[in-house]
């Protein structure tokens, strides 16, 4: 195990990054690291924050002018990590910039950066995200966002919080497959993001139990985008269920655009809140969703979007089945502020992203 922090004989993230070994524990003690950029070259890390979250600000530095992290090591996991501030000369500056096959960040955040994060590590590799927070990443330029996935065979998000991207996209995924489960993906009354979910290039794509919010502020009036740059994954599909999406745009938003009309769509268990077009550029399978003006959220100008008692969306759902082997049952939901607890049902499934409990809500 190496053991990083002031006083400590590594006492910076960089100098433990040049003597890790394979399987190596990097414990960091929970302290500003300012100005210090790594390149992290050895497989089976995990790196890991210890007594809290250590803070990486990058402070004019990034490792090869891409990251405060480079990771080209095969198979790491970070966790309990904050990074913010990266900037690079082309402008696409991450926290973490991933090149090595199979990268798990949990529990970490991202903010301020000109990417949160820009993942890949080849057509083989699997990300995974897991209750962690992205806020206000993005250069403004529209090319860089609070998450950006290219070239991955199988992206995860699970449980996380994205939020406030600045002009670019909340979550931006070239995967071939992406689980998108249990998240709040959100602008707010002021964010000003672009799309809240591109997927540019079709693949196939599992959202579950998501809260996907656009604002009135935001650059552009679509909340979720499939196949905006061409399809050119060999197999596609886009399925929704047990979501609550939220057009705050106005009567011009659409809630999901699909860029192939050969594309199957499924949408169930769906609530579809406020004015605009539920589903444009393919017909999809459509079952047991709510549209309305006013579904029955607790508080939609604070953004509790919670179910009240009166609401149609309460014991409304079905089962929403399986597709592909992947069972499309939203089995959690999204607790502030990132994290999971395990959605109950009290009589028949309620439709959208949360299940009525009464005053034992979270």
């Amino acid at each position: 195990m190496l053991r990083v922090g002031p006083g400590r004989a590594l006492s910076l993230p960089s100098q433990a990054a040049l003597v890790a070994r394979d399987g190596d524990i990097i414990e960091l003690d929970a302290t500003l690291y300012e100005a210090d950029a790594a390149t992290w070259r050895a497989d089976n890390l995990t790196i890991r924050g210890v007594g809290g979250r250590p803070r990486l600000r990058a402070a004019g530095r990034a490792a090869e002018d891409k990251a405060i992290w480079v990771i080209r090591g095969r198979n790491n996991v970070v966790t309990d990590v904050e990074f913010s501030g990266a900037r690079v000369r082309a402008r696409n500056g991450a926290g973490i910039r991933q090149e090595g096959a199979d990268l798990t960040i949990r529990r970490c955040r991202f903010h301020d950066n000109e990417n949160g994060v820009l993942l890949g590590g080849g057509p083989d590799s699997e990300t995974v995200i897991e209750d962690s927070e992205f806020a206000s990443n993005g250069a403004g330029d529209g090319f860089s966002h609070n998450i950006y996935i290219v070239a991955v065979r199988r992206f995860v998000l699970l449980g996380s919080f994205v939020h406030h991207a600045r002009i670019g996209h909340n979550v931006k995924s070239r995967a071939r497959e992406n689980v998108v489960a249990y998240n709040r993906i959100v602008d707010e009354a002021d964010g000003t993001s672009s799309y809240a979910i591109d997927l540019p290039n079709g693949g196939l794509a599992y959202l579950s139990g998501n809260l996907i919010q656009k604002g009135p502020r935001a650059a552009h009036r679509r909340l979720v985008a499939f196949g905006a740059e061409g399809i050119s994954h060999p197999v596609n599909g886009l399925y929704l269920a047990n979501n609550t999406l939220v057009n705050d745009y106005g009567v011009f938003g659409v809630f999901v655009t699909v860029w192939s009309r050969s594309v199957p769509v499924r949408l169930v268990n769906n609530i579809f809140a406020g004015l605009g077009t539920v589903l444009r550029g393919a017909r999809g399978h459509r079952s047991h969703n709510l549209v309305s003006r006013h579904p029955g959220f607790v508080d939609a100008a604070s953004h509790d979007y919670r179910l009240r008692p009166d609401s149609l969306a309460v014991d409304a759902g079905t089962d929403p089945g399986r597709v592909n082997g992947v069972d499309l049952t939203a089995r959690f939901e999204f607790v502030p502020t990132v994290g999971r607890v395990p959605r109950v049902s009290y009589g028949a499934v309620d439709i959208g992203a949360y299940e009525y409990r009464g005053t034992s809500a979270p």
